[in-house]
């Protein structure tokens, strides 16, 4: 690699840190630059043992503050996603899968951001959103590690506290990327010496990135941070669809 992409991936590393630290929405741009560095399929393999290891340190840092029984929801459902996406994956075609993963997040956003100005704050209970969005996520997690925004919607729309946000998703990822790890060992053979040599490199900025996103999320009071990670997440869709 040369000294541009070394920069990139620096950078990637970077916002991997500040979203575990709680700016939800931004790590579509960690996806797009990986991407753009190592290939679509091929990055997926290059940033999980990096958000493995950002996820140990969100849950170190926010484990107080998880909601079991909305873990517990969603997880079962991620699983059965990631399993469809192990399977379809090698057949589908990346660039159009993202697209249309991106353009679902942008609806959804924009449906979210109608029902904050309606001041509508009615919680889904309905169990085919939970089975929906966690199957959604899990395929999308498998294909390009994009289940944080579907995961960011579906805790937005259960109103969750900030810290109670971080918290749940801390613990929901750090289960779901240690899942993926053998497929992506295994059958897509994504995750190497020479990969886990790279990432290692890259730690010290992930662990900057958390150190900064922590001094950023405590300066957000609750009630701006639904807004922030509804705009990180809008604009993080807009970014991998218009790559």
């Amino acid at each position: 690699m040369d000294l541009f992409q070394w920069i990139l991936i620096l950078l990637a590393a970077f916002i991997i840190g500040l979203s575990k630290a709680g700016l939800k929405g931004i790590e579509m741009m960690n996806v797009t630059i990986m991407a753009i560095v190592f290939g679509s399929k091929a990055s997926t393999g290059m940033v999980l043992p990096l958000l493995c290891a950002a996820d140990i340190m969100a849950v170190s840092y926010y484990n107080r503050h998880a909601q079991w029984p909305q873990f517990w929801k969603l997880i079962p459902w991620m699983m059965v996603g990631i399993l469809l996406g192990v399977y379809v994956g090698k057949d589908l075609d990346e660039a159009l899968f993202r697209k249309l993963m991106a353009l679902i997040i942008i609806c959804t956003v924009v449906i979210m951001v109608f029902m904050e100005f309606r001041k509508i704050e009615k919680i889904p209970t309905n169990k085919l959103f939970v089975a929906g969005t966690g199957l959604t996520a899990g395929f999308a997690t498998m294909l390009g590690n994009l289940a944080g925004s579907f995961a960011n919607i579906y805790f937005l729309a259960m109103r969750m506290t900030k810290n109670d946000f971080i918290g749940t998703a801390a613990w929901v990822f750090l289960v779901i990327n240690l899942f993926k790890l053998p497929f992506q060992i295994i059958f897509w053979k994504n995750i190497t010496v020479a990969t886990l040599r790279t990432d290692l490199l890259l730690l010290p900025a992930i662990i900057l990135g958390f150190w900064a996103g922590l001094k950023i999320v405590a300066q957000i009071k609750d009630n701006t941070y639904r807004k922030v990670v509804i705009a990180l997440t809008f604009v993080g869709a807009l970014f991998i669809f218009f790559k």
